[in-house]
């Protein structure tokens, strides 16, 4: 992803005062980090990476006409609560109750997909009702082969493969905010999604750094994903 060369974009990332060394690149209407330094991040991510996706699109619907609404929409929705799925396009769709799901978008798109369903929905006679997430959630991406072993320094629930597999999401408690993590990986590399509360999200960025740390993780920027 090219460097931005001037203050162009329309957004930013709550993270910016703590990405000084990164290299920044365009994400439709604002920015992102697209690479720490110049080596290739790619072996980073595979051993413990963190990587700010906050300006990429995500938003939630919620109502009892919401799955009927959303699989016209040509999306797969998981069977139960607490479950995910990764859609073909690379978006992401988390079942948060029986009638709430949180849509993730995809850095294919940049997020337009996800980002239209929000400007598009319109109020109707169904019991269909946008949750707006942009404002609201930060989303973080943990990677590589420690992300259970970072979090268990963090949260409570057992997070590891044998009790959260692919596909699973928590709603719970991280570092003591509410957070939501979505087992879904990139591709074969291990990811956990993590959405916490926006305002929270510098101190939650420096409590996962900190966890990292014992295995070798470091920020990253998503060129290595693309």
């Amino acid at each position: 992803m090219a460097a931005l060369q001037a203050q162009q974009f329309i957004e930013r990332s709550p993270l910016y005062r703590q990405q000084a060394g990164a290299t920044f690149g365009q994400l439709g209407d604002s920015v992102i980090v697209a690479h720490y330094g110049e080596h290739d991040e790619s072996a980073q991510l595979q051993r413990c990476a963190l990587i700010d996706l906050t300006n990429l699109a995500r938003v939630g619907f919620r109502g009892a006409a919401v799955a009927e609404y959303l699989s016209g929409r040509g999306y797969q929705l998981p069977e139960a609560p607490n479950r995910a799925l990764t859609q073909a396009d690379g978006s992401h769709v988390a079942r948060l109750s029986q009638t709430e799901y949180l849509l993730l978008g995809s850095l294919r798109d940049a997020g337009s997909r996800i980002a239209a369903e929000e400007a598009n929905w319109q109020f109707g006679a169904a019991a269909n009702y946008l949750l707006p997430r942009q404002d609201s959630h930060a989303w973080l991406l943990l990677t590589g082969e420690c992300i259970a072993e970072v979090m268990a320094k963090l949260c409570g629930v057992d997070l590891r493969p044998e009790a959260f597999p692919v596909g699973a999401v928590a709603q719970t408690s991280a570092a003591r905010i509410n957070v939501i993590v979505v087992n879904l990986p990139e591709g074969e590399l291990p990811c956990f999604h993590i959405l916490c509360d926006r305002a929270s999200v510098s101190y939650f960025w420096d409590a996962l750094l900190d966890a990292m740390a014992e295995f070798g993780g470091q920020p990253a920027g998503i060129d290595a994903l693309l």
